[in-house]
Formats: C-alpha cells, structure tokens, sequence
C-alpha cells in the first residue's frame, strides 16, 4: 500500500510541475490561443490541487466515521442517544 502511495504522489507532483511549467509558456509566447491557454493553466494550477485536497479530506473523515463506530460497537444507522439527562 505504501508504495501506491509513493507512487501516486510522485504522479501527482509531477503533473504539478507540469502544469507550473505550461502555465510559464503559455503565458511567454505571443500566439493569439496563448491568453486563453493561459487562463486555463493557471485555473487548473489553483483547482486541482484544491480539488484534491478536499476529496484526500473528505476520505479522511469519512474513513475515521466508520472506524470509531466500529470500535464502539455501534452500527452506522444506530442514532440511539445514551446519554443520561
């Protein structure tokens, strides 16, 4: 499992590099498509990474929910209050 990891990571930064780098020559060369390639880089910079981040989150939480019902001995659609009041 961890050399997937590694492996996705290494596939991850990588494709960040080369979005950093296409970003810096779509916005170096004077092509008429060039302001349109560059927006779109620069969009894709920001959005995937943030992207990620929240689904890389989300799994988290979600993967965590599961665990502590387990430990408890609760089912996920058990929603009884033990609390005394």
């Amino acid at each position: 499992m961890n050399k997937v990891k590694r492996i996705l990571a290494l596939t991850g930064a990588l494709l960040l590099v080369c979005l950093y780098i296409s970003t810096l020559i779509f916005a170096l060369i004077g092509s008429p498509v060039s302001a349109d390639l560059f927006k779109a880089s620069l969009a894709a910079t920001i959005i995937i990474p943030v992207l990620l981040y929240g689904y890389i989150l989300t799994a988290r939480v979600l993967a965590g929910k599961g665990a502590d019902r387990e430990t408890h001995g609760q089912s996920p659609d058990d929603k009884t209050d033990t609390s005394k009041d």
